[in-house]
């Protein structure tokens, strides 16, 4: 029960180390390329704007 619990923890350390080096490596790369983060700002943007105009006809339903 031990080494399951250990391998366990390892593995979900493992898994935010990775998390952290994926988010610096977008950050180092958007801020190489500038059309990079414009994409990406506007894909947010976007996202933000569909999801309020879903919360938008979802509370008219109700």
């Amino acid at each position: 029960m031990m080494l399951i619990r250990f391998l366990l923890h390892l593995f979900v350390f493992i898994g935010a180390l990775a998390a952290a080096g994926a988010l610096v490596v977008s950050i180092v790369l958007m801020l190489r390329f500038p059309p990079l983060m414009i994409a990406v700002g506007s894909a947010c943007w976007l996202l933000n704007y569909l999801l309020k105009l879903q919360r938008k006809i979802l509370t008219k339903r109700a």
